[in-house]
């Protein structure tokens, strides 16, 4: 599995890139362009990148929802649609939408995710901290499908102390497949992921730049993003268990200990 990826950003369908659960698409959308689509065996968390939509589904209708301009410029929409919904999504606004999918057997309520419905989490201690809004929680009524956004100010660390979540080992640890989905925001920036096993069958380290992608099948999977630039991702994610579950790396846990305040810049976006 090549672990990078560049998405098309004229997707007209649902990219798996080897996973079992997790598919992802990105699109822009021009004022008044509809996509027409069913979830079929899939359930799906449309975010709203930048830009306002409506969309009607048979699942229920939802109006205006979105406005923040681009990932920096505020706390996101997401709709969440069940398996079995045919719906038309309409763009009010230029728009830059991500569709995150996830193999489902159960059906739910079709919601909207609104700014006051994201949970924000400061996490993490000085140079490894980083804000994560979480939209699709574990709480949430869905069959397996998690998401939430992270945002990494220029320097630091995410994703660390290294975790992994691909054993399913509850509570401890599940075993889940992931997606990072990057903006950075200025188009010359980029981050840089590491992705690792315990017996280094999986050894990259990755540079990554705006509208990539990086696969996370299993391992360890630190990130930093480079100085001068704030780092976006968007995490899709599915597997064993409605859980976010994960074991540190070892070698690394003790720098928890360390940690004495937070990184005053944070939160980046409110």
């Amino acid at each position: 599995m090549n672990l990078l990826v560049h998405p098309s950003r004229s997707a007209t369908r649902i990219e798996t890139y080897g996973f079992e659960y997790l598919g992802f698409k990105t699109t822009p959308l021009k004022a008044g362009m509809s996509i027409e689509e069913e979830t079929a065996d899939r359930e799906l968390a449309i975010v709203l990148l930048g830009g306002t939509c409506s969309a009607r589904s048979s699942a229920g209708d939802f109006s205006q929802f979105g406005g923040r301009k681009n990932v920096f410029g505020g706390l996101p929409h997401t709709l969440y649609l069940p398996i079995g919904t045919s719906f038309k999504l309409t763009a009010e606004s230029d728009s830059d939408l991500a569709f995150c999918y996830s193999k489902a057997e159960e059906r739910h309520p079709a919601a909207l995710v609104g700014p006051q419905d994201v949970r924000v989490e400061i996490r993490g201690g000085g140079n490894a901290t980083r804000q994560i809004n979480h939209m699709i929680q574990p709480g949430f009524a869905a069959h397996r499908l998690l998401v939430c956004e992270v945002y990494t100010p220029s320097g630091n660390w995410s994703s660390y102390p290294p975790h992994k979540h691909d054993v399913h080992n509850p509570p401890g640890e599940v075993d889940l497949e992931e997606i990072y989905y990057y903006r950075i925001d200025r188009p010359e920036g980029y981050a840089i992921q590491r992705v690792y096993t315990p017996d280094r069958r999986i050894d990259e380290t990755i540079t990554v730049r705006d509208g990539e992608l990086v696969l996370v099948p299993e391992g360890y999977h630190p990130v930093v993003a480079a100085h001068g630039y704030n780092v976006y991702y968007l995490n899709a994610l599915a597997g064993s268990a409605r859980s976010m579950a994960a074991s540190d790396d070892p070698q690394y846990a003790w720098v928890r200990e360390t940690w004495r305040e937070q990184d005053p810049r944070l939160p980046l976006v409110r």
